[in-house]
């Protein structure tokens, strides 16, 4: 396809800039149609600086214009036409002393329509990477493609030139030759040598052009490497840095590789011009020559470019990460993980040539008491294009490991800074040689620090050092960045905060939920902008009145919401983190049965509650609130079924699910419902050879559990305070709970049931395990509950179990029965498919 064919398949934009284009007489639309073929055929360029060639496509021009003319004479529609095309043979005839004027006209015509060309394109490709990807910075990447087209466009001129300029010499030289060998008068000898002088003042003027054009591009190449490397490069590594900790940003390499290969491609096209240039001048050259004067400097500066790319094109891809891991950048000593380094100069010439080493960089050596570690595994790969999904150029280790490497008596002595092993910052360092067209060129990159560990029980300590690090500092080489750790900004904290939710649960903290939080750890402030987290209070001061940290606190909610609450954060069923204050403001202006749920902001491990609210006779409303649930809990039952089978007694002991909107005023079956798993039998996680169903019951007054096995303490009743007040946005949620959680989690089953023990729970309702911090309000443990398929344990009765209590002996006891009215002991029978009234058990 022509370029004359393209431009006309441009959209409406572009092709109304080649319309104006040829708006003026000096080169007619109609003649750059008919002719297109043989007028893009032709070296314009040239023929505007050498008068005999232009004068050749002069007489050319003026052919091809009289064959369209009879072309036009023999159809009966192309009066018009024809006359025109007669009228622009006349309008060139001007030309017939200066060809060379309508060459460089023709040539300016051509070069406009590759910028217009060039423009439209780069427009769609714009447009492309806007469908593909939401996130990309389109000015800069627009401007670059352009930078880059405009640099192609221009080795492409230099190309065109250094041939003319081969051919310019060329020429001179055999006129020279044939001057001295021609024997005619010193007259015609004079006239000759002018005309060489002539031909010699122009070649030179074409070298010391030539050497002109080298340098204005390898200025232009310094200014576009410079933003290169130290603007799209660096703001990858950022990215790359930020998304090792949980931020959702694009960390694809696809664009940098295109722009590094080809600004790189080209600086490899011009060292090859600079080459060529030598070349001529071994075969010609004179006094005052400007190439073996300016080329040398040329050659440096090429040089230097294309090392600075070259070296800053080999990065790492992806972090160290151990397949097990919480995350990238920490490793445990003799657990294997993998790595991936990746040249970002594509040439498939260069594919399993390079070989690419790893070690590590033992801190050791610059700070005193620092571990050393050897890498063990493959440790020497070629880059290759196989292991790439794109075809780039990497080398994969998907199999290192780190050892302890002893030295002296072995084990950490005392290191200057006093640092904890997970403040120990190591890197893993990658090394090869580039040997490419004549250039050779030391390579070496290294991995974002890692923090190394020998034992799982340091990992979170060992990722809150990877998140501070990776938040604060943009220096990779920073190893004794923990000897002063800088402090964190309260928009920096809550940001990579929000980072952990998303990878954990898909949904990052909104502003309510961060506010919750700055609260908690500066007060109610008009703004936390110069608010400030040292790194001693995120991971190693306790919190108020808690025997663990920050990030321990905030860790263990990550692991719930992972591994137990995914779904329901990310679809926004959980508020997490809101104050008892503010909840209870939230809920006592809602209807009869709206409930939240929030974490707990006691527990180490992670804790999850639900409160909802219920109004009195006289109208007051009122908050409850239950016992935290744990992962232990969690793992047995799934939240969602806990809420939807939740009781509390009332009246004339009726157990009714208090729970009836998730706030603000969602019904709970359209929260909840995609959640609900109905199995049975074996299928079922917590049903086993008897059909039962947890459910959850509490008198009016308090809150328990009904359970299969012994009774324990599970939920509790919040006693609502008077009113509200901002004050009560620091109580510690711990005021909720009642009853202090025993080590087995009441969720699991127990084959063994002691009926004097259980009886003794049962009459002694008002008995109080709370501990002295806790309030100590009326409890009262509610009766047992049977309601169609509820049971108050299930019989684990299999050879591998030791029964010493029946389910007979069970309904057997009178201790039991009689705590229960005639109604319920009829519905325990009948559930179980005994007679009743006076049928009796079998033993």
């Amino acid at each position: 396809m022509t370029q004359w064919e393209r431009l006309q398949q441009l959209d409406t934009v572009y092709s109304q800039r080649a319309s104006d284009l040829y708006n003026g007489d000096e080169f007619p639309m109609e003649v750059r149609h008919y002719l297109a073929h043989w007028i893009e055929g032709q070296d314009w360029e040239r023929a505007s600086r050498d008068s005999s060639q232009a004068a050749f496509l002069f007489q050319v021009l003026l052919e091809n214009l009289d064959n369209q003319f009879s072309r036009f004479a023999q159809e009966k529609d192309s009066f018009l036409l024809q006359r025109n095309f007669r009228r622009y043979k006349q309008n060139f005839q001007k030309y017939q002393e200066e060809p060379y004027t309508l060459a460089a006209i023709i040539n300016w015509f051509l070069v406009k329509e590759k910028e217009i060309l060039n423009d439209a394109e780069l427009a769609q490709q714009v447009q492309t990477l806007q469908v593909q990807s939401a996130a990309v910075e389109l000015e800069s990447q627009r401007q670059m493609e352009k930078r880059l087209k405009d640099l192609k466009i221009k080795v492409e001129v230099m190309e065109h030139k250094i041939r003319c300029l081969e051919e310019q010499q060329d020429e001179f030289d055999f006129k020279f030759q044939t001057h001295k060998m021609d024997s005619c008068t010193e007259e015609e000898k004079n006239k000759q040598r002018q005309g060489l002088q002539k031909m010699l003042n122009a070649l030179d003027k074409c070298r010391k052009d030539f050497l002109s054009d080298i340098s204005a591009m390898l200025d232009a190449t310094e200014c576009l490497s410079s933003v290169l490397i130290d603007e799209e490069l660096v703001d990858w590594k950022r990215r790359q840095q930020k998304s090792c900790i949980g931020a959702p940003d694009d960390t694809s390499l696809e664009q940098l590789e295109k722009w590094f290969t080809q600004i790189i491609e080209c600086m490899f096209q011009l060292q090859k011009f600079l080459q060529k240039l030598d070349e001529l001048v071994g075969k010609m050259s004179y006094e005052n020559d400007p190439i073996p004067e300016r080329k040398p400097h040329l050659n440096k500066r090429v040089d230097t470019l294309l090392t600075n790319l070259i070296k800053s094109s080999f990065v790492v891809e992806t972090q160290p990460s151990m397949p097990q891991g919480r995350g990238p950048l920490v490793l445990r000593t003799n657990v294997q993980f993998s790595v991936k380094v990746r040249f970002l100069y594509k040439v498939p010439e260069l594919n399993h040539v390079l070989k690419v080493s790893v070690s590590v960089d033992n801190a050791a050596s610059q700070v005193k008491g620092f571990r050393r570690f050897n890498v063990l595994g493959t440790s020497s790969k070629a880059l290759n294009m196989a292991e790439s999904t794109n075809g780039g150029m990497v080398a994969d280790f998907r199999h290192l490991t780190l050892k302890d490497q002893k030295v002296g008596g072995g084990g950490k002595g005392i290191n200057d800074l006093s640092l904890s092993v997970t403040e120990e910052l190591h890197k893993i360092n990658f090394h090869t040689q580039f040997e490419y067209q004549g250039l050779s060129v030391f390579l070496e990159t290294s991995s974002l620090p890692v923090v190394v560990i020998s034992n799982s029980s340091q990992q979170q300590s060992a990722w809150a050092s990877v998140l501070w690090f990776n938040m604060l500092s943009s220096d990779p080489k920073n190893v004794k960045f923990f000897e002063s750790p800088l402090p964190a900004s309260w928009a920096q904290f809550g940001e990579m905060l929000s980072w952990q939710f998303l990878s954990s649960g898909k949904r990052g903290l909104d502003s309510d939920q961060l506010e919750t939080l700055a609260i908690k750890l500066f007060g109610k402030q008009q703004s936390y902008d110069q608010c400030k987290i040292p790194w001693a209070k995120f991971s190693k001061e306790n919190l108020p009145d808690t025997n663990f940290t920050l990030w321990v606190w905030l860790d263990g909610i990550l692991t719930l919401v992972k591994s137990y609450l995914s779904d329901l954060w990310s679809d926004g069923s959980i508020m997490g983190f809101v104050s008892k204050g503010k909840e209870r403001f939230l809920l006592k202006k809602k209807q009869n049965g709206t409930f939240l749920l929030r974490f707990s902001e006691s527990i180490k491990d992670g804790g999850i509650t639900f409160s909802w609210v219920q109004y009195s006779n006289d109208g007051n409303p009122s908050v409850q609130t239950v016992k935290p649930f744990t992962s232990t809990d969690l793992k047995q039952i799934a939240l969602p079924e806990i809420i939807c089978n939740f009781r509390i007694m009332v009246a004339e002991n009726v157990p009714v699910n208090p729970l009836c909107y998730l706030y603000p005023n969602i019904p709970k079956d359209q929260a909840f419902g995609k959640y609900y798993i109905e199995k049975t039998g074996e299928e079922n996680p917590y049903l086993k050879y008897i059909k039962t169903k947890l459910v959850f019951v509490s008198k009016e007054n308090g809150c328990t559990s009904v359970e299969e096995g012994p009774l324990s303490d599970l939920c509790t009743q919040d006693r609502d305070p008077p009113s509200f007040s901002e004050a009560g946005d620091d109580d510690d949620d711990d005021d909720d709970v009642l009853l202090q959680r025993s080590e087995a989690s009441p969720m699991l089953s127990c084959p063994t049931i002691d009926p004097f023990w259980l009886n003794s729970v049962l009459e002694n309702d008002g008995e109080n395990t709370a501990p002295d911090s806790f309030p100590q309000p009326d409890l009262q443990i509610s009766p047992l509950c049977l309601e169609n398929d509820v049971a108050i344990f299930k019989e684990e009765n299999s050879a591998d179990t030791d029964v010493n209590f029946t389910l007979q002996e069970f309904l057997n006891s009178q201790n039991l029965l009689n705590s229960l009215d005639s109604s319920t002991q009829e519905d325990i029978f009948n559930g179980f498919g005994l007679g009743y009234p006076n049928m009796p058990l079998t033993p």
